[in-house]
């Protein structure tokens, strides 16, 4: 139970990658906001198999696009826990998409969710972040590629990198660490939906190690970045994906 007496917001953490992590960190102690916009059954269902297995978390709606929601999620996170320790920007839209076949509509909510999001965190933890806290953001292996139909989305995660090496240095005099993490393909109903099994061999045979990743492969790096043990690493960009990218 390494992670006790610390807190940790996870956006987007009512399913996929994001409740993973969530789980994860509630197994070494962390006390968990599972954050949702949408879909309160499966957060609550998060936070029931978190209670179940002893650990401590509670379920906070808010879109992270929007600033008074993001305000209001980390009061909400500090009336209950009384801090926050970790921010880990889960939460995120996937577009695939040819640059001529996108619409303004979508362009604009790719950013709002991806990167206005992650702003609007970041600026809320600015202040309200402990001492010695972590920030883990996710990017997203597409960065290191030209792969058609992911213009707009590998634009909001090249965005996020940015963001997070500059945010970084803005609070790193309080011993906050602030990292982005680059998932290759990874087996989550956001990624596999509409994909067939051959897009999915075909993906995987792209990885040194021959395969798409789970969750618990993108879980394990969040747990050492928000460990004491990683405390000299900042302001970086990791891949996560097998040798993908």
């Amino acid at each position: 139970m390494r992670l006790q007496n610390k807190t940790a917001i996870v956006t987007g953490s009512s399913r996929g990658i994001g409740a993973h992590i969530a789980k994860t960190l509630a197994s070494e102690g962390a006390r968990v906001v599972v954050n949702y916009a949408s879909n309160q059954a499966a957060a609550d269902q998060v936070v029931a198999e978190i209670i179940w297995n002893g650990g401590e978390a509670i379920a906070v709606k808010a879109d992270v696009s929007k600033a008074d929601e993001v305000k209001a999620l980390f009061g909400t996170t500090i009336a209950q826990f009384g801090k926050v320790d970790w921010l880990i920007n889960n939460a995120g839209i996937a577009l695939y998409k040819r640059i001529q076949e996108t619409t303004d509509d979508e362009f604009d909510r790719s950013f709002n969710i991806n990167v206005k999001g992650v702003f609007l965190t970041l600026r809320e933890a600015a202040t309200r972040l402990e001492n010695g806290g972590r920030v883990v953001n996710f990017s997203s292996s597409v960065t290191r590629l030209m792969m058609p139909t992911y213009g707009t989305y590998s634009a909001t995660k090249a965005a996020v990198e940015q963001l997070t090496r500059v945010f970084s240095k803005e609070v790193g005099q309080r011993g906050i660490t602030v990292n982005s993490i680059s998932p290759g393909p990874t087996n989550t109903e956001l990624f596999t939906e509409g994909k067939s099994e051959e897009v999915l061999q075909r993906l995987a045979s792209m990885a040194a190690l021959g395969r798409i990743g789970e969750p618990e492969d993108i879980a394990g790096l969040v747990l050492f970045l928000v460990s004491d043990e990683s405390a000299w690493v900042t302001a970086q960009n990791l891949g996560v994906n097998g040798g993908f990218a």
